[in-house]
């Protein structure tokens, strides 16, 4: 990779991963959670834990195994092409359909300020359209101008988030929590439903492994802003989402499409509400930008390494891998453009679920990359954080729910001819290695 490509630095790094976990999540996730009340805390507890020992995981093969394309390299490193492709287009899944549910955020969000947006499901499907491709078009523009607006926009929804999250806080009661259990469910079944829509507010905890090939010093940045972006994003995420369940009634949470301005608006009045609205406006437009970049590079590593067709690894003049883009926010347009009879919410908790689901498997396999590779002389505190996540990942999976896994396994196996054509393509030319399988 050509020095002059590497144009991210570790705090840009920093940003694109909290920005990335902190999005949509933090902002539609309550009325998701509102059903299970207080009780969701089981699954925030179990989630973070999970997620801060996947973080370590990536973290630790980033060190080892500096290669471009994250959870693609590690496991066809460790595995071979077979399950490398299986977690290259796993992956891809996850981030497209993942744009998909942040756009439908990003409307619901600009709704609580503009109903008119939001005010029918065409329009709702029309305004999260506009929003997928402004954010492709900065993305063609090149990875600099991307990397600028996900530290801007990351710094303008950390630092209101929190504030609302600590004021929050103070100004709530015991009694806002309860019952503790209202579906009276039994708190393992809710710790597990819980954990695997939590774990939709931290997805993107691997963001910074992803495009190595254009950040600076990856070896050092990379694990340091897995460690740091994932920390700080987990604790805001939680602490805001569960402010929120006890501050607005149950029905009233489950069926709005912006919580937590509808909290805000609740707990001290319309401009609070106006503020925190804006704040989300803000903080999923950055999201769905560090997202739709992150998809630019998804692809590349695979169609370098002949795993995805060649065109996918194709550049332009500013090093963006303009095809892969194009054709994954196509199929993000798709899915919105299916399910947009669906209320916002329905909408995103499918979304989530799907992309959860399909993220699952990159997580895990990543977690068993690690045992192959460096298990077996790694230390005991080492295994047992690595044991974590991996049983995490599975915990989750089970989670997921029926569709989602269905359709997740649907989407993963109409990816198997394209291999076979590729590998048949790979054995009549054999093609040399991609930039992905060497050291940056």
């Amino acid at each position: 990779m050509n020095p002059s490509t590497k144009v991210i630095g570790q705090w840009t790094l920093v940003a694109l991963v909290i920005g990335n976990i902190i999005g949509s999540g933090i902002f539609v996730l309550p009325a998701a959670m509102a059903p299970y009340g207080a009780a969701s805390l089981l699954g925030w507890g179990v989630t973070l834990c999970g997620a801060l020992a996947l973080a370590q995981v990536f973290a630790w093969l980033a060190r080892s195994i500096p290669n471009h394309g994250g959870p693609y390299a590690y496991a066809r490193s460790a595995f071979g092409d077979t399950v490398g492709f299986m977690v290259a287009w796993s992956y891809w899944i996850c981030t497209w359909s993942a744009n998909a549910a942040i756009a439908v955020a990003f409307t619901g969000s600009l709704g609580a300020l503009w109903p008119a947006v939001a005010a029918t499901p065409l329009r709702s499907a029309l305004c999260s359209l506009a929003a997928l491709w402004i954010c492709t078009g900065i993305t063609l523009s090149g990875v600099r101008e991307a990397g600028r607006v996900a530290v801007v926009t990351t710094l303008l929804k950390l630092i209101p988030l929190l504030v609302f999250g600590l004021i929050g806080l103070v100004a709530l009661h015991a009694g806002s929590y309860r019952p503790f259990n209202p579906g009276g469910q039994s708190l393992t079944g809710v710790a597990l439903s819980t954990a695997t829509l939590a774990l939709w507010a931290l997805l993107g905890l691997e963001t910074a492994t992803v495009p190595t090939g254009v950040v600076k010093d990856p070896l050092r940045t990379v694990p340091r802003a897995t460690l740091i972006g994932t920390l700080v994003a987990g604790v805001a995420t939680m602490l805001a989402c569960t402010v929120v369940i006890g501050m607005l009634p149950r029905d009233q949470l489950a069926a709005s499409a912006a919580p937590m301005a509808a909290a805000a608006t609740h707990a001290w009045g319309t401009l609070a509400g106006i503020g925190v609205a804006m704040v989300a406006v803000v903080s999923c437009f950055g999201t769905l930008n560090g997202w739709v970049l992150l998809v630019a590079q998804t692809t590349m590593a695979a169609a370098q390494d002949g795993m995805f067709p060649r065109a996918f690894a194709r550049v332009d003049r500013r090093g963006t891998p303009w095809i892969g883009l194009l054709v994954s926010s196509v199929l993000t347009s798709a899915l919105i453009t299916a399910n947009f009879t669906r209320s916002l919410v329905a909408l995103f908790t499918f979304m989530i679920l799907l992309s959860t689901a399909t993220t699952l498997l990159p997580y895990l396999v990543t977690a068993l990359a690690w045992w192959r590779l460096e298990g077996g002389g790694a230390s005991w505190l080492r295994r047992i954080i690595a044991a974590v996540a991996v049983l995490f990942s599975l915990w989750a999976l089970a989670g997921a729910g029926a569709e989602p896994l269905l359709w997740g396994a649907v989407l993963l196996l109409a990816g198997f001819p394209l291999y076979l054509w590729r590998r048949f393509a790979m054995r009549r030319a054999p093609l040399a290695p991609g930039p992905s399988t060497t050291s940056h």
